[in-house]
């Protein structure tokens, strides 16, 4: 199986470079739905789905779901759309693989964006040996879409968005793949955090931080101490920010991409 074959791609039109749009965990191409026709004003906005969520594939080998197998995924699509270089963006968990991905390809990346994300921003956690996440996967399938749907993240109708937007959130929750997801929390997860290496990236780089979410804030103040370059634009929105200030984060990105894009 091709690293490009079994993500879900789709491309938008937009009047602009290429910015890669890469969702957080038990979310879908449902997290981008208010975004779209904005950010499509300055760029055009390519939406994947992570393994195991929305319309992706679920590989049955835990060496799909590393971090490095992503990072030849983005490079297969971004070759296929025949762009020598592009932005991106990742939200929440997605804003992992996005940092990593431009660390490892400074030269294909010319502008990035992320959210509120303890996944990047947060302390590594050491990657278990094999044996230990295969018990872990087969843990996680053992509780079934019942634990699951206990998550934190998994997404409920809350009445705080959209109707629409919540009920493509919530029917998109419905395709998760069991297997795929316990593969992402053992084998994609712990290798995520960029805490570290913060100070070695050299892309222009914009947080777009909900400050509603107080557990983050500390994140933030520590990515702009680690981070002099780092710009930032605070708004009134919690962890989904690019949900909750849809018109504010369009605007945000949108000026970014403008100046370095």
């Amino acid at each position: 199986m091709s690293a490009a074959g079994p993500m879900h791609v789709e491309v938008h039109q937009g009047r602009g470079p290429p910015l890669l749009l890469v969702h957080g965990i038990c979310s879908s191409r449902a997290q981008w739905r208010p975004n779209l026709a904005g950010l499509a004003q300055s760029c055009t906005p390519v939406v994947i789905e992570l393994l195991g969520h929305g319309r992706s594939a679920s590989p049955d080998d835990p060496d799909d779901y590393r971090v490095e197998a992503y990072f030849e995924r983005f490079e297969n699509v971004r070759r296929s759309l025949g762009a020598e270089r592009w932005a991106v963006c990742g939200q929440s968990f997605g804003a992992g693989l996005t940092i990593g991905y431009a660390l490892a390809h400074p030269d294909r990346v010319s502008a990035q964006v992320f959210t509120n994300s303890n996944s990047a921003i947060g302390p590594a956690r050491p990657l278990p040996p094999p044996d230990e996440q295969a018990a872990r996967i087969a843990a996680f399938e053992r509780r079934g879409r019942a634990g699951l749907g206990a998550l934190d993240f998994y997404p409920k109708r809350t009445g705080r968005l959209a109707a629409e937007v919540e009920d493509e959130l919530v029917a998109d929750a419905a395709l998760i793949n069991l297997a795929g997801m316990a593969r992402t929390f053992a084998v994609t997860a712990p290798r995520l955090s960029m805490l570290d290496r913060l100070g070695e990236i050299t892309t222009p780089t914009l947080l777009v931080n909900g400050r509603r979410e107080k557990s983050f804030q500390p994140r933030r103040d520590e990515a702009a101490a680690r981070m002099p370059a780092l710009e930032i634009v605070d708004l009134e929105g919690g962890h989904p920010v690019n949900l909750d200030c849809a018109e504010g984060f369009n605007a945000a990105v949108g000026a970014f991409l403008a100046r370095h894009a």
